[in-house]
C-alpha cells in the first residue's frame, strides 16, 4: 500500500508541475501583446526626430519648426542678443536661474519648445517682450534673449530640447530612439 501513495504522491508532484508551467506560458503569451503595445510605433518612431537647415536662416532671424507635433523656435541669435543674454546671467530676478550657456550649445543659436511654461500657449517671436525675448499673448509671461522667464506667471524658462549640430548647416532636434 505504501507503494501506492509514493506513486501517486509522485504522479501528484509531476501534474503540479506540469500545470504550472503551462499557465506560467500561457501568463506570457497573453501579457506579451499587452507589453509589447508600450513600444513606440513606427509613426512615433519616425517623429523622434527633426533635421533643419540652418544654413539661410540670417542673423538676427528666427524660424518656427515642428517637431513631435509641438512648434520649436530656432533663432538665429546677433551679436546684440548673444551680449544681452549673458547680461542677463547675472540678473537678480530670474525666476528659473539658469545661465546661458546651460541653455545653448552655440553662442549665435537658441533652440527652444515654443510652448510657454504657463499654460502651454505659443509666444510671439522675439524682440516683442519687455526683455528683447519673447511674449506670450496669453498670461503675458516675457522671456528674455535666451528663452528664461522674467516676468509673468510663467513658472519655467522656455523648454531647450535635445538637440544637436549634425554639421554648421543642419540641427537636428530629438533624440533616435531604437
Amino acid at each position: 500500500m505504501s507503494t501506492v501513495n509514493e506513486h501517486d504522491e509522485n504522479r501528484r508532484d509531476f501534474l503540479i508541475m506540469a500545470t504550472g508551467a503551462v499557465g506560467a506560458v500561457g501568463v506570457a503569451g497573453a501579457a506579451w501583446p499587452f507589453i509589447d503595445s508600450w513600444s513606440p510605433s513606427a509613426d512615433v518612431l519616425s517623429l523622434a526626430t527633426t533635421e533643419v537647415s540652418v544654413a539661410a536662416i540670417a542673423e538676427g532671424q528666427m524660424i518656427t519648426t515642428m517637431w513631435q507635433g509641438k512648434p520649436v523656435f530656432i533663432l538665429h541669435r546677433n551679436a546684440e542678443q548673444i551680449e544681452r543674454a549673458k547680461t542677463d546671467d547675472k540678473a537678480t530676478d530670474l525666476v528659473d536661474p539658469q545661465a546661458d550657456a546651460d541653455r545653448v550649445k552655440k553662442d549665435e543659436w537658441l533652440i527652444v519648445l515654443a510652448i510657454c511654461t504657463h499654460l502651454g500657449c505659443v509666444p510671439q517671436p522675439i524682440g516683442t517682450g519687455d526683455f528683447g525675448g519673447f511674449l506670450c499673448p496669453c498670461h503675458g509671461s516675457h522671456y528674455d534673449t535666451s528663452g528664461r522667464i522674467r516676468k509673468g506667471p510663467a513658472p519655467r524658462n522656455l523648454e531647450v530640447p535635445y538637440y544637436e549640430f549634425k554639421d554648421d548647416e543642419t540641427v537636428i532636434i530629438g533624440k533616435a530612439m531604437g
